[in-house]
């Protein structure tokens, strides 16, 4: 039973909580709207567009270590928005060894980011969500019968109820339908500009909330390949969740605006966070390339044919490793890589780090490039 049209953007309806009816808000399907945009924000996506095809050519092919560095900035700092707050130096070794809690939580929001990118010439599908929502939270307290499928029951955001609620999504029941021309429209953006396009995907996932949680991570992962799929970014992605992060009463705003009717001012604050997040990327490589080229004026001394100067340009796509890590990277023996790992040290570019390994056996030493790591978490 619908109750109020608001301009075209969705409704009120009902659904039932327990036993008791609620006034829950469905968003009108994405086929069904207009989303013409004035001067002013028609020029913002553009300036954006601009800014984050700049800044991934700061990426080079040869640059693919740095690129998986923006990836974890952008999969941690997404983590951080949901008060997930883990060091990456924890996230990164659970990423190698498989550990759970979570620093394994933050590590599976990495590899469903990779997994986006790596399918984002692919066609977007239910089964796909459902796959990447599944490796999401299988690290979470989420129930289990809510892991990898649209909730069956009313969710809410904020508030201790759907009484009480800073917002009410659908009802499971409108939520399939709902799905489909969402997925309809991320592989078919027809006229729409990519930036455009990325902030009307993410709005409108978060106006649904498919999912029994998760959902902020994964709206943000759509943007990250809504982006990657319109080859705005080749190389890398924009860390869009660290400029929504400082930023998020302007990204709450713009939500509810958007659910109200006003895409306008949504997809201008949308493509004003894509710059930001293009000058955060032009910032990290920058800084980058300085520690790199200071490495590398530490170790001028070194033997050019020695293990350390040849595990040091291999520290930018594995800033956290292992004598054994090091061992497969060089081709050596455990020894001998163990040896360059403490000549690295020695020389203050690496920094033993204590961990817990999960699994029975020894604990590995670890190895942290920090001065590399602290620049992607600040």
């Amino acid at each position: 039973m619908s109750l109020l049209d608001d301009g075209g953007a969705g409704m009120v309806v009902l659904g039932d909580w327990n036993g008791t009816e609620v006034r829950a808000w469905k968003p009108a399907k994405l086929a069904e709207r207009d989303f013409s945009l004035d001067a002013s924000a028609v020029r913002a996506t553009e300036q954006a567009a601009a800014a984050v095809r700049a800044a991934d050519q700061q990426v080079p092919n040869t640059w693919e270590a740095l690129a998986r560095l923006l990836l974890r900035h952008e999969g941690v700092a997404s983590s951080g928005i949901e008060g997930l707050r883990e060091p990456l130096v924890s996230v990164l070794i659970a990423e190698r060894t498989g550990a759970g809690g979570a620093a394994g939580w933050v590590a599976d929001n990495l590899a469903v980011i990779d997994a986006a990118h790596d399918a984002a010439h692919l066609p977007l599908s239910v089964e796909t969500l459902h796959t990447w929502h599944a490796r999401l939270m299988r690290n979470s307290d989420l129930d289990p019968d809510l892991i990898g499928v649209f909730r069956p029951r009313v969710g809410w955001v904020g508030g201790s109820s759907p009484l009480d609620a800073a917002y009410v999504p659908p009802p499971p029941g409108e939520i399939g339908e709902l799905m489909d021309d969402f997925i309809a429209f991320a592989n078919e953006p027809g006229d729409l500009d990519p930036i455009s396009h990325a902030a009307i995907l993410h709005a409108q996932f978060e106006a649904i909330h498919p999912f029994g949680d998760g959902n902020g991570r994964l709206g943000r992962i759509l943007v990250s390949r809504s982006l990657r799929r319109a080859h705005l970014t080749r190389h890398s992605t924009v860390p869009i969740s660290v400029a929504i992060a400082r930023d998020t009463g302007g990204y709450l705003s713009g939500l509810y605006d958007f659910e109200r009717g006003a895409v306008g001012p949504w997809v201008r604050w949308f493509a004003e966070v894509a710059k930001r997040g293009a000058e955060v990327t032009d910032r990290l490589a920058d800084r980058t390339r300085q520690i790199v080229d200071s490495w590398n004026d530490t170790l001028r001394r070194l033997r050019s044919d020695s293990a350390a100067r040849a595990l040091l340009p291999m520290l930018i796509a594995h800033p956290v490793l292992s004598a054994p890590d090091a061992s497969d990277l060089l081709g050596v023996s455990n020894t001998a890589a163990a040896n360059a790992l403490q000549s690295l040290a020695d020389h203050g570019i690496l920094e033993p780090i204590q961990a817990q390994t999960p699994g029975t056996g020894r604990n590995r030493n670890w190895y942290a490039a920090t001065e590399l790591v602290n620049i992607w978490t600040n």
